[in-house]
């Protein structure tokens, strides 16, 4: 990446401080802790040796195993690194009603000493994408708003259109896919709607009633952008004959909007 990219990513103007802060103000009853160090982007290590993963935030990833960082994967860190050492290596966490991922790690809203929830401020440098994942969806709202100033703006992430067609995705990970519905369908294993033949999108059984289902059935023939972990059916085994290879859970009804 060039040098000038990960510069512009620092150079942050303050009014997005005091902004981050508006879009998702400080609650009453934040418990405070020490900060061993930043992980990467979006995951922090306590001095107590308990891991935190911030919600509704899911930054570039850095490289692990050989591979390559994805573009933005260090400035994301080093932002983040300075925001907690601007707050004196100590933070507030607002524990999600979700505690705990599958990998342990604590699920919560982190805010520095002044109030800032680091969520919302990362959203709005561009150092990352919005996600919801019941029940951690309080804070979908401001966290939306924060990271549409980031791209109203042309910011970090979305200096470059990160979206990509249904017909590009070519491997597992996160990604913010755009494409026209070809087809709903609803059975025993959720909602499903296929973008163009090439993605499905599901809404699983249990969070069905957490989205409005006539406006998915009428969805069909229209663009739309979803965004999420795109997982590879091929893999499972599960695939059938003229079923996308290419499968998206949503798990909050902000995770599908109308297509840009």
């Amino acid at each position: 990446m060039k040098r000038a990219s990960l510069v512009g990513a620092f150079f942050v103007p303050a009014i997005w401080l005091s902004a981050a802060q508006a879009f998702c103000p400080t609650p009453a009853g934040l418990s405070s802790v020490s900060v061993q160090r930043v992980v990467d982007g979006d995951t922090l290590r306590l001095s107590d040796g308990r891991s935190v993963r911030m919600i509704g935030l899911n930054t570039p990833e850095l490289g692990k195993q050989g591979r390559t960082d994805q573009p933005l994967a260090v400035a994301a860190r080093k932002r983040l690194e300075t925001l907690v050492a601007d707050s004196g290596g100590r933070v507030g966490l607002l524990t999600g009603k979700q505690a705990k991922d599958h990998y342990g790690r604590i699920l919560a809203h982190v805010y520095s000493a002044s109030g800032t929830n680091l969520e919302a401020q990362m959203l709005a440098d561009g150092l990352g994408f919005q996600v919801a994942v019941a029940p951690n969806v309080d804070l979908v709202a401001c966290q939306q708003a924060a990271e549409q100033s980031a791209r109203t703006a042309g910011r970090g992430v979305w200096r470059q259109s990160p979206v990509l067609k249904a017909e590009q995705i070519q491997h597992s990970g996160f990604a913010v896919v755009s494409g026209r519905v070809s087809k709903v369908q609803r059975n025993r294993g959720g909602i499903w709607i296929e973008l163009q033949d090439s993605v499905v999108l599901r809404v699983a059984p249990n969070l069905v009633g957490q989205f409005d289902s006539p406006r998915l059935q009428a969805l069909k023939g229209r663009q739309v952008e979803a965004r999420g972990w795109v997982v590879d059916r091929s893999r499972r085994g599960g695939l059938q004959p003229g079923q996308p290879r290419w499968l998206l859970p949503l798990t909050d009804p902000s995770m599908l909007q109308g297509a840009r």
